[in-house]
């Protein structure tokens, strides 16, 4: 499969990266300003003060038209701030993405570390090639087709009884057929 993650199955914590060097401190300093910018930037900028304010912001634009005969210039006002807020709100949501994919990733890839009898090469899928991930889903694809036609039954004594599923096609094929031979 892919290449495993840094964890080993008997390490129950992921190791930290060192920050030793001057240049990776203020490097991790800038970054720790954008990240801080930007979460509070998304969430403030998706609630619904934000939008109203943009609906306000759009309709006071719009009702000035008229003072200004709906010159190049009134529009160009509105071209160039939407273009401006668009291009840096692309980068606030892309960098607040992926912060929350790579929580998420870290977040199974602990589930599935702590879990006995899970297969630990499934930790860090993510960095796996296209191939590697297409061969995965085909296996798990397998498996869901091989046990949905198995279902486990509780009978009224608590003992478990195996039961193959059948398909509507079937179902509906018995259905048909029963209902043939009473009419008949």
């Amino acid at each position: 499969m892919c290449k495993m993650g840094s964890m080993t199955s008997t390490d129950k914590t992921p190791s930290k990266p060192s920050q030793n060097s001057k240049s990776s401190s203020s490097q991790g300093f800038t970054h720790g300003m954008f990240r801080r910018f930007a979460s509070a930037a998304s969430s403030h900028l998706g609630s619904p003060s934000a939008f109203f304010i943009a609906l306000v912001i759009i309709a006071i634009w719009g009702l000035t038209g008229p003072m200004f005969h709906y010159s190049d210039t009134w529009q160009l006002i509105i071209n160039t701030g939407t273009t401006i807020i668009t291009f840096l709100m692309v980068f606030l949501i892309q960098s607040t993405q992926n912060r929350d994919a790579k929580a998420i990733h870290l977040k199974l890839d602990e589930l599935i570390h702590a879990v006995k009898g899970a297969r630990n090469h499934l930790v860090d899928l993510e960095n796996c090639t296209d191939e590697e991930l297409d061969e995965l889903q085909k296996e798990f694809s397998d498996l869901r087709v091989r046990y949905t036609h198995q279902i486990e039954l509780v009978d009224d004594k608590g003992e478990v009884k195996k039961v193959l599923q059948q398909t509507k096609k079937v179902v509906h094929h018995k259905a048909r057929s029963k209902k043939e031979t009473s009419q008949a």
